[in-house]
């Protein structure tokens, strides 16, 4: 496959007719070719041939959509409600470095946390989807915190549980929530960071 050029990221241009040239290769390329080349580690960026214009981010997103719809279902639907509600909300420019924060972290650690699994748990899947499952559910609770409709929307459904329990315990301030999410990525690091050793 296609090697990053010492000059810098493979340039693709995207034509009116929405085909792919890759500059380097001199041929016409696919969004399957373009998902490759992400997998391989490959740097590319997609540029309008009219305009110049970089567009390389609605190309990955479509490479995503069209991954999505082939049944590949990495995207929760919870996490896709979450997110759209960020758009245009005041905090909207913090999610992106969260999110990639989050990946970064993910990836450097996803194959001694494969490892981890497969010693343990003999191929660990079930544990790799509940280590998942907890990421996902402290995203969305931080994401609740970010979006000041989400967080009271959050608070009011737990003291609607509460009053239908009978229960008489206070709601959780704001800066206790805060804390429990602190805690609670800084647990995530600290098993990050032994997977990390034990790979080592």
């Amino acid at each position: 496959m296609t090697e990053a050029s010492t000059d810098g990221p493979v340039v693709i241009k995207k034509y009116a007719n929405r085909r792919l040239y890759n500059t380097q290769t001199s041929s016409y390329v696919t969004l399957d070719h373009l998902c490759e080349m992400v997998k391989e580690g490959v740097e590319f960026e997609v540029r309008d041939a009219r305009s110049g214009e970089d567009i390389t981010r609605s190309v990955l997103t479509q490479i995503i959509f069209e991954e999505e719809a082939k049944g590949q279902n990495l995207l929760p639907i919870r996490f896709l409600r979450q997110l759209i509600r960020m758009y245009g909300d005041s905090l909207q420019a913090f999610v992106p470095g969260y999110l990639d924060m989050s990946m970064e972290s993910f990836t450097k650690n996803q194959e001694a946390m494969r490892n981890r699994m497969a010693e343990a748990f003999g191929g660990g899947g079930q544990a790799l989807e509940a280590m998942t499952r907890q990421n996902l559910a402290m995203f969305e609770r931080a994401m609740r915190m970010f979006t000041p409709f989400g967080l009271q929307t959050s608070r009011n459904e737990e003291q609607a549980r509460a009053t239908a329990n009978g229960s008489a315990e206070a709601k959780p301030k704001p800066s206790e929530e805060i804390n429990e999410l602190k805690s609670e990525i800084e647990a995530m690091r600290q098993q990050l960071s032994e997977l990390a050793r034990e790979r080592k």
